[in-house]
């Protein structure tokens, strides 16, 4: 118990009496074990200090690059754990000994990607106003399936009834957006699975050409 708490066994033998004084149902003694009896509920989060730094690490990640709505969860989210974790842990949330970078170049969203969540959630159709890198404008009427979040922009994942194939579309291209009321008739979790094998497919298919174009390349130089 010391080791998997990062404390020392004087610690654990002190706060077992402490609990015993509060009358928990605890069995046991020193030098030999513990054994909590049935009829308590323990504290929902118990946290050690590298599961707590990994969860700050991920909100900062959140807050910086994450929507608006997203950004305020992870800042509750904290807030949360703080809350519920002893007051010695406190400053691994309160003064992190690790950062996360600013996005600098973050690209602003021109959709409110909540509604998009909300739709991805619910199978519900979405009609695009989008223009391509080129300035063109298309519409779409899109499964979306996943939104992706990268360093500066993100990326909404959806089946495109236009192509009839996957498609990403960035957020910050998105002229308008609408949800419908129709459903897709898939389920989100069934086409991220398919979403999947194709860019698996995708990929290993780039590779071959890459590693063609090497040996091409080998030869000729040769």
């Amino acid at each position: 118990m010391a080791a998997e708490l990062e404390t020392s066994k004087r610690s654990v033998y002190r706060d077992i009496a402490a609990l015993l004084a509060q009358r928990v149902p605890i069995r046991g003694e020193a030098g030999i074990g513990y054994v909590l009896d049935k009829g308590l509920d323990m504290p929902p989060l118990m946290l050690t200090t590298d599961e707590i730094e990994a969860a700050v690490l991920g909100a900062q990640w959140v807050i910086n690059r994450g929507d608006p709505q997203l950004s305020k969860a992870a800042q509750d989210l904290l807030a949360k754990i703080e809350a519920s974790i002893p007051e010695r842990l406190r400053p691994y949330i309160d003064d992190p000994a690790h950062r996360v970078v600013p996005a600098w170049d973050r690209m602003k969203d021109a959709i409110d990607l909540g509604m998009v969540r909300g739709a991805i959630n619910n199978s519900r159709k979405m009609e695009l106003d989008y223009r391509d890198v080129e300035g063109r404008a298309t519409k779409r009427v899109i499964w979306p399936i996943m939104l992706g979040y990268y360093e500066t922009t993100r990326i909404i994942c959806a089946w495109c009834e236009t192509r009839k194939d996957f498609r990403s579309f960035r957020s910050d291209r998105v002229v308008s957006a609408i949800v419908l009321d129709e459903r897709f008739p898939e389920r989100p979790s069934s086409l991220r699975v398919k979403w999947r094998k194709a860019m698996e497919a995708d990929w290993k298919r780039r590779k071959a050409e890459w590693d063609k174009e090497k040996v091409a390349g080998g030869c000729a130089a040769g």
